[in-house]
């Protein structure tokens, strides 16, 4: 399963819903201002941090560079471009969208 989080954890509780039942090997794709979330003091307060270790974690990365947050990348997070969205989509049958 492939969970795509688009929100800041600071606008909405999308990420937090999404982890909270996101199962053990599932992936999150981080995108727009969901990206926040993916760098190291984000990560801490969204909760991100402690679901690495359950999770693959990916950002996008346009979206990251957008922001100014790139090299503030948290450990763990895989930073993707489009091409790597698209695969993560083909790979993963299930996706679950949280608005």
């Amino acid at each position: 399963m492939l969970h795509i989080v688009n929100k800041s954890h600071r606008q909405t509780g999308s990420l937090a819903s999404c982890l909270r039942l996101a199962q053990d090997g599932h992936s999150l794709l981080l995108i727009e201002d969901g990206v926040y979330a993916a760098t190291k003091a984000g990560a801490a307060s969204a909760g991100l941090a402690d679901a690495l270790a359950r999770l693959k974690v990916y950002a996008l990365r346009p979206d990251l560079e957008a922001r100014g947050v790139a090299a503030a990348l948290a450990e763990g997070v895989i930073a993707v471009d489009y091409t790597g969205f698209v695969d993560l989509v083909a790979e993963h049958p299930n996706n679950q969208t949280w608005l």
